[in-house]
């Protein structure tokens, strides 16, 4: 399936299927794919890289002085919330939706109490919508991802408090 033995003993690689599993790390936002077959394995990857959310400046001033106060973007970075230890977190890999349908109402929202067992958002992987449900009653207190964001497995999504 993955590989095929060559008349010289050597492997030759099955590059439809190697471009069928790539294709599918790009739909589903994995960084990486391993399919077996017998001896046979083939493993594709990719590097992930963190995108910055972009920045947006402040007019600058007519003064020269006014451009370094304009590059210092680093404080915002520290000054993020920190997580909360009894967040709810990402039981897969995939893309988090926090409403049913583009146009839709999102399933909730910060200050709105949810029962234990209420849809909280979905999670896209491998085109299967994965319902996440709140694991507690509560108050969501906090919510960490915006809807079409990837999500990583144990990636903190919100807080039901």
């Amino acid at each position: 399936m993955a590989a095929k033995s060559g008349s010289n003993g050597g492997m030759q690689v099955d590059t439809d299927l190697v471009r069928e599993l790539a294709e599918m790390l790009n739909d589903t936002g994995l960084s990486e794919i391993e399919v077996e077959d017998g001896d046979r394995k083939i493993r594709v990857s990719r590097t992930m890289t963190a995108v910055a959310a972009p920045v947006v400046a402040a007019p600058v001033a007519a003064t020269p002085a006014a451009a370094p106060a304009a590059a210092a973007p680093a404080p915002a970075a520290e000054s993020a919330p920190a997580v909360a230890a009894n967040a709810l977190k990402s039981p897969m890999v995939g893309t988090a939706y926090l409403t049913p349908e583009p146009d839709a109402a999102p399933f909730v929202s910060v200050g709105q109490q949810v029962k234990a067992g209420d849809t909280v958002m979905i999670i896209e992987a491998m085109k299967v919508m994965n319902p996440i449900v709140a694991p507690n009653s509560g108050t969501v207190t906090a919510i960490y991802v915006e809807s079409g964001q990837p999500v990583e497995f144990d990636q903190p999504l919100m807080v039901i408090a």
